[in-house]
């Protein structure tokens, strides 16, 4: 089974940049993360964009549903910002139903001693595989129906909306 992963940025892929003092993007992680681990599937990794996601605009997300919906695997990963991410899932839940896609990202970034990626990207593996078509959320072991979940700021979580 082959799986695709688009990187869209986030604090996923986010870096502490020692000159500017903020944290910045440089290229994603995915690749030493999948190495690290030890994974076998068959992969393939593209970038769409790396970026915040409260900087994202229509087109940006519009950009990762053409993606999508014209690359040749029917099981994909899209790692994202949090905090538009629900957004993002609610345009591919519209426009996608003949694959599986699920969007994940991370509260703590890769490059940061305790990062939550390492363990959401494994996760969003794992349901891409086993999931019916549709677009899912997964977020720290949870897994989130596009259309029910929510990002909790006040509690730093995702959680299901009814």
């Amino acid at each position: 089974m082959a799986i695709r992963i688009f990187a869209a940025g986030g604090t996923f892929d986010k870096i502490y940049d020692e000159v500017s003092g903020n944290l910045a993007f440089k290229e994603t992680h995915l690749h030493p993360i999948l190495y690290q681990a030890r994974c076998r599937l068959d992969i393939s990794i593209e970038t769409i964009v790396l970026m915040d996601s409260l900087d994202m605009l229509p087109s940006h997300r519009q950009q990762i549903a053409e993606k999508c919906k014209s690359c040749l695997e029917d099981r994909i990963v899209v790692t994202h910002g949090t905090d538009t991410m629900v957004e993002t899932a609610k345009l591919l839940g519209a426009e996608i139903l003949d694959k599986t896609v699920v969007l994940t990202g991370a509260m703590i970034p890769y490059s940061f001693v305790m990062s939550d990626a390492p363990f959401n990207i494994g996760c969003a593996l794992a349901y891409v595989q086993m999931l019916p078509y549709g677009v899912y959320i997964t977020m720290n072991g949870k897994i989130f129906n596009h259309d029910n979940v929510r990002k909790n700021k006040e509690k730093g979580q995702f959680e299901t909306i009814k």
